[in-house]
């Protein structure tokens, strides 16, 4: 959608339909010399909560504005920041994270140019999730559930078994958004999804492996290497997947846990009990939150020891991604340990990325994860871009 009065124009580049994580170029022109006016955004996610961002911009001598050159005056952000009016949309209310379930849909961020409280330009950037040509395959194979991600063409192509957080939905986004860059990936769910038991008291690796086999089993994945992709609770789960289920070539975690946490979980003859916690150690936050960053007993202590995951076992290769401001457990810790027992062990199959500012924007950049594919790129920044 475009609008505009007076020959103002807002131009997305190289076009105002991209992939869900690309950049564009945000330019306006048609200005007055030196005038300034305010550039808003504004994207509403599946649940009706509505994200916002705004800037202040001066026009150049001939009535131009270059998000990628000119310095926004105040507002959102401040400086030149090319992506700003994305990385800095914010809801009303505090700790909401923006929610995309439908990934057949594009989330539609408007831009408006305002001066004088009126709107003069309006452009919306559709923001896609499927690529062309990907395939979205729901699944009810034997007893997994989830949601098939398959990139275009016969493959082959490397697999991905994608676990989300403890709710255990299915987070089709970023498998969409991997399956853009080759990968063919299972997004599995693991409870409160459809007939799974809305909470599980126990988990048994055998219902991921199940998954595992789905993924190898395909004709565009035979004889591929399978990873993993984890993020909080299912880190802990990730790392028990690649070091007692047999041929795993990477995992990825992010902001998860070295040790088995909140129930157990059985393999065979295995059980790995989970590491307690007293909420007792919670604290309020000024704002009002429940701080839970301390409430989780220490791995390294007594009680704790028997619930860190054995990971030196494991064949494949670890990435652990982590927030130094993760306030629901301590990430930073956890992920130490796990490098500091490989280490221990002479493994050097591991990376260690601090990425606080990159996760509290929720950034997804499939080109991070998964070197074994050749695809990986370390980032330079920690901004939204």
């Amino acid at each position: 959608m475009h609008f505009t009065t007076s020959g103002v124009n807002i131009r997305l580049l190289p076009s105002y339909k991209c992939s869900f994580e690309d950049p564009v170029q945000v330019t306006v022109s048609g200005l007055n010399p030196q005038q300034r006016v305010d550039l808003r955004s504004k994207l509403t996610d599946d649940t009706g909560r509505v994200f916002q961002a705004s800037a202040t911009y001066q026009a150049d001598g001939s009535g131009q504005v270059d998000l990628n050159r000119d310095p926004s005056l105040g507002g959102s952000f401040a400086g030149v920041e090319p992506m700003g009016l994305f990385w800095a949309l914010k809801a009303d209310i505090v700790a909401c994270k923006f929610t995309l379930t439908d990934v057949t849909r594009p989330a539609l961020v408007d831009i408006e140019v305002v001066s004088d409280d009126k709107v003069i330009a309006k452009v919306t950037n559709e923001r896609h999730c499927l690529a062309d040509g990907v395939r979205r395959i729901p699944v009810t194979e034997g007893r997994i559930r989830g949601t098939l991600f398959m990139p275009p063409g016969k493959g082959p192509f490397p697999g991905i078994l994608d676990t989300n957080v403890f709710r255990g939905f299915p987070f089709e986004l970023r498998a969409a958004l991997l399956a853009k860059r080759g990968f063919a990936v299972l997004a599995l769910a693991f409870q409160g999804y459809q007939d799974l038991p809305k909470r599980a008291d126990k988990f048994h690796l055998e219902y991921f492996e199940e998954g595992i086999d789905f993924l190898r089993q395909q004709p565009e994945v035979k004889d591929q290497k399978i990873g993993l992709v984890s993020i909080s609770k299912s880190g802990d789960l990730a790392l028990s997947m690649a070091t007692f289920l047999p041929g795993i070539s990477a995992t990825v975690w992010i902001n998860g846990c070295n040790a088995n946490t909140l129930v157990p979980i059985y393999y065979k003859d295995i059980c790995v009990p989970p590491l307690l916690y007293d909420i007792k150690k919670a604290k309020m936050t000024p704002l009002g939150f429940m701080d839970i960053g301390d409430v989780t007993n220490d791995p390294m202590s007594e009680e704790g020891l028997p619930s860190v995951i054995p990971i030196e076992r494991a064949p494949g290769s670890f990435m652990f991604i982590m927030s130094e401001a993760d306030r629901n457990w301590q990430s930073a810790y956890y992920a130490k340990l796990a490098c500091d027992r490989l280490k221990a062990h002479g493994k050097s199959n591991y990376e260690l990325f601090v990425s606080g500012a990159v996760l509290a924007k929720n950034r997804l950049n499939p080109d991070l994860w998964f070197k074994f594919s050749g695809a990986s790129r370390r980032r330079r920044d920690g901004r939204m871009r």
